[in-house]
């Protein structure tokens, strides 16, 4: 395994639509080890391809029942449900934070990194989630759903009232 360098907005790969992966071999397995361990070193939620700099349907998301990463392999949005507003940040957009409203219950169809369907349904953070790294497989970042960046003061701000 090997860190990978996450790339941040303004890179051609994160605006670009990632090709279906085709190849469930090494290679695959070698990019979503790669990835893994990029992400848990980053201490983020989750992690696309297209954040490494590969153009191909694949993202991890950490499941927030089990704290495991989910591998998601051609993922696609099958259900959702409800509504959730708060938080959002992106390793690709370093100490931006805005605030976003999702769907409160994601449920995902994709396929593991043998090839195999499976799907996986999260709610709150791991919904969230969801979306936001299947965004990303489309070229599309968080940042175009917020109004405006929070600033420092109003970050700490919206964090200690989530504490109390």
């Amino acid at each position: 395994m090997a860190l990978r360098k996450i790339v941040e907005v303004g890179e051609d790969c994160l605006t670009k639509v990632c090709r279906p992966v085709t190849d469930f071999n090494a290679r695959l397995g070698q990019l979503l080890d790669d990835m893994a361990e990029t992400l848990a070193e980053a201490g983020g939620a989750g992690l696309a391809a297209p954040q490494v700099g590969v153009l191909r349907r694949a993202c991890l998301v950490l499941d927030e029942d089990t704290e495991e990463y989910l591998e998601l392999i051609n993922p696609e949005i099958i259900a959702q449900s409800g509504e959730q507003t708060g938080l959002e940040g992106c390793l690709s957009v370093p100490g931006k934070w805005g605030i976003v409203t999702r769907p409160n219950v994601v449920r995902v169809r994709a396929q593991d990194r043998e090839g195999n369907w499976f799907e996986a349904q999260g709610e709150g953070l791991t919904a969230r989630c969801f979306c936001h790294e299947i965004e990303h497989l489309d070229g599309h970042i968080y940042t175009e759903h917020i109004d405006r960046f929070l600033t420092d003061e109003e970050l700490k701000e919206y964090l200690e009232d989530e504490e109390d």
